[in-house]
């Protein structure tokens, strides 16, 4: 599965298992992408990726929950620029520099390092701390009344993922940040797109199998169309400011200068894309497991004191966001690897988050699981903003289902996303009968 090179004594991945590291077809068969992970933690963790041909520049892949935990928070050493803090082929960066001048399609917060992020995290943070969010829990159990209410209306078996799980935290994050709701099928669409890229079916093209440069295509015409409506929603949030976080980020400030529009674009669009993506598919995720696992099911259903058990497992279980890049500000050392200024290497949460040193049969959803200190929410400076707001939806949204629903279980094979960097299920058909 590996070679060694000799000379240098650098742990190298063949190039059928350098490969799939970055085939985001590997990533949709998730028993085997697991295997993958599995062996290279025990036999390579920081292993020297090369792909063959010229797609993309050589990185270190580090699979273990210590090392990616110490890479996330050291955050002075492992910086998130200069280089693309996601995977991305060569011919990907160069059509980014042509077409903005930077080697990411969208600068925000994942991209920015000290000091100008931490500046830019506070113009929002105190919007996403549980605090404030108690105001808005009101509504959001009503919005999940309504989206438990369509899933009972739809019969005794449905698809959860565009009923239930998909709509449900888009809603919510469109209602903070003030995006009419006859617009949120476009933001769902453009996200898809974004993130779900190399998939034909989330991509909207049908297409299998598309090069690096269509993919790209892809993602830069969703990007252009989120960057086209937020400038016309923060005009409108600068003429009329109201109370959500589109208004916060259109009349921001920082170092007493208003946010330039390409930064106002980039805040927008990752709090508009990734608010939701990543808490549906945790949201589907932790369906899927309950209606695998009947005796799950029930006891949590008799006991809600296993629902932020439930919530935590499922983001850990199923960790939507697959994979971060960092680049090494100094010479220095990782799991007794040396690495290289300038040297690129990605930390990917679904190897760390099912490291058998950290997570007792890690493959295993138990929503009693203590401690369950996983990563799925990255860690240091980084760390995701919205994670309160992710824990609060989706244990509201379990504990409406839980009520609702009697009996869980399969009716189909679920079908995953293929994508190297935003995982989880896009199709989940359930079958279900009602409490009476």
């Amino acid at each position: 599965m590996s070679n060694m090179s000799e000379l240098e004594n650098i742990p190298t991945l063949s190039p059928e298992m350098a490969t799939k590291v970055v085939d985001p077809n590997v990533y949709a068969e998730w028993d085997g992408l697991l295997d993958t992970f599995d062996w290279l933690r025990e036999n390579m963790p920081v292993a020297k990726v090369e792909i063959p041909g010229d797609g993309f520049d050589p990185f270190w892949l580090v699979t273990r929950y210590e090392d990616v935990m110490r890479i996330s928070k050291d955050n002075a050493t492992f910086l998130n620029n200069p280089r693309p803090v996601v995977l991305s082929a060569r011919e990907a960066i160069e059509f980014s520099l042509k077409v903005t001048g930077s080697k990411m399609l969208v600068d925000s917060l994942v991209v920015f390092d000290a000091p100008v992020h931490p500046k830019y995290r506070r113009l929002t943070q105190d919007w996403f701390m549980p605090k404030n969010l108690r105001v808005l829990e009101a509504e959001i159990e009503s919005l999940a009344k309504s989206t438990v209410d369509r899933l009972v209306e739809a019969g005794t078996e449905a698809d959860f993922v565009p009923l239930v799980s998909a709509p449900y935290p888009l809603h919510v994050v469109m209602q903070i940040l003030g995006v009419p709701e006859a617009d949120e099928q476009r933001m769902l669409f453009l996200t898809q797109q974004m993130f779900g890229g190399q998939d034909e079916d989330l991509s909207g093209t049908g297409m299998k199998d598309m090069t690096p440069e269509q993919i790209t295509q892809v993602v830069a015409g969703a990007v252009a169309d989120f960057e086209a409506y937020f400038a016309k929603l923060a005009a409108e949030k600068r003429a009329n400011p109201t109370d959500d976080v589109a208004s916060v980020i259109a009349n921001a400030m920082v170092d007493g200068e208003p946010l330039n529009d390409r930064d106002m674009a980039g805040y927008y669009i990752i709090v508009a894309s990734a608010g939701h993506d990543t808490t549906s598919a945790s949201t589907a995720g932790a369906m899927m497991a309950l209606a695998q696992d009947p005796e799950q099911f029930a006891r949590v259903k008799a006991d809600r004191s296993l629902l932020p058990g439930i919530v935590e497992e499922a983001i850990r279980w199923t960790s939507p966001v697959q994979h971060f890049m960092r680049t090494a500000a100094e010479d220095t050392e990782i799991g007794g690897q040396k690495i290289a200024k300038n040297d690129w290497l990605m930390i990917n949460y679904v190897a760390a988050n099912h490291d058998p040193a950290q997570f007792e049969n890690p493959r295993r959803f138990d929503a009693s699981r203590s401690p369950n200190r996983h990563l799925a929410f990255g860690a240091g400076a980084h760390q995701c903003l919205g994670l309160h707001l992710a824990r609060l939806e989706m244990r509201i949204l379990f504990n409406e289902l839980l009520d609702r629903i009697e009996t869980l279980e399969l009716a189909g094979d679920p079908k995953r996303a293929k994508s190297t960097f935003v995982g989880g299920l896009k199709t989940l058909p359930i079958r279900y009968t009602l409490s009476k």
